[in-house]
């Protein structure tokens, strides 16, 4: 680092994409958990039909259009939408706005790897509770937590996720603290948080256009919540980069919110898939978490993830492998097409025939 760079964020470390490969190389890419069938004919269209001289203009700072697309999808007010260059930077907002004071963020040990680092980021204290047996998020231990409470349900990398009712349990425990839901893998068979919204005016809802919705290349990210909360975020956005969406992800954005029919036939694809997927590995003896995302959470006795992770890579398929105390044995599996999944069970089954 150079000798300018902040001493107190020369500890820093920074958050790990997953790899991005060379787009030339014939690869099966089932490490970032996106969308394998892209946007729909909205999109396209609204693509087709963007007028090129505008990109000269300024975006509409208030995103307008995308607000009451988000807003008229979940029955809410545009006052209660607030959007983002992608909702890591919703949750970089939301550090900002909520976690100042001293107060202490508390967050699974084991989950989305930026947590931690945006606490580092803005100095926040705070605390990893442990996940219990299985890997498995209690709301018990969120009960009495003293600061804001940040728990993405679906959990990643597990999949696993809470019902809103066990999420109430948190909410109703302290109305004065501020309970936050990151919902980025909710629309794979979990259940959103999004109508508790009207109830609790300490909840706040972050999603993503990257996953269900098939945008992870236009950076679209949104907060839902009561409409103070919302305030919030944008009194830190407006501070930081108005202008922080670009003209044609807004267009894009809005028209995939609107295209109901391809949303719900991907992401039913999508979890088809899945669980025939899980099946397999099932009866290759993997122990399988049963998923309610767009990825599966897996390992096997015979090898470890590291390895499995190098021979599926020696065979051109990419998962997502962490080396961290508890689950350095699993790999997580995006979910691609059906034909990407049969080419992974098939070599998977070479691997581990080999080792039998």
């Amino acid at each position: 680092m150079s000798r300018f760079f902040s001493e107190e964020l020369s500890a820093l470390t920074p958050y790990t994409p997953g790899e991005q490969p060379d787009k030339s190389k014939q690869l099966i890419k089932l490490n970032t958990n996106e969308n394998p069938y892209g946007p729909g004919p909205m999109v396209k269209k609204a693509l087709e039909e963007t007028d090129s001289d505008l990109l000269r203009l300024y975006p509409d700072p208030e995103a307008l259009e995308l607000r009451e697309a988000i807003a008229d999808f979940y029955g809410l007010g545009p006052e209660q939408v607030a959007v983002t260059n992608g909702s890591d930077e919703t949750l970089a907002f939301a550090f900002m706005a909520f976690s100042a004071n001293r107060r202490k963020v508390f967050f699974p040990e084991i989950s989305y790897g930026f947590y931690p680092v945006f606490a580092q980021v803005f100095k926040t204290d705070f605390e990893e509770v442990p996940l219990r047996g299985g890997l498995t998020i209690d709301p018990e231990d969120y009960l009495k937590c003293d600061g804001p409470v940040l728990i993405a349900n679906p959990n990643a990398p597990t999949g696993l996720a809470l019902e809103p009712s066990e999420i109430e349990r948190i909410l109703n425990a302290d109305p004065y603290r501020l309970v936050i839901i990151d919902e980025a893998y909710v629309d794979f068979g979990a259940e959103s948080c999004v109508p508790l919204i009207e109830k609790y005016d300490n909840l706040l809802v972050i999603q993503t256009f990257s996953k269900s919705r098939g945008l992870a290349g236009s950076r679209v990210g949104f907060a839902l919540g009561c409409e103070d909360l919302i305030n919030d975020i944008n009194t830190i956005k407006f501070s930081f980069n108005p202008y922080s969406l670009d003209q044609v992800a807004i267009s894009v954005a809005a028209a995939s919110m609107r295209d109901k029919e391809h949303f719900e036939q991907t992401r039913s694809m999508i979890m088809a898939t899945r669980e025939k997927t899980f099946k397999t590995l099932k009866e290759m003896n993997f122990h399988v978490i049963p998923s309610k995302a767009n990825f599966l959470f897996a390992r096997h006795d015979l090898i470890s993830g590291a390895d499995y992770f190098a021979a599926l890579r020696e065979n051109d398929i990419i998962v997502r492998h962490f080396d961290k105390e508890r689950i350095e044995d699993y790999v997580r599996i995006s979910i691609g097409t059906d034909e990407q999944m049969k080419q992974f069970l098939k070599v998977t089954g070479e691997i581990i025939r080999e080792l039998e």
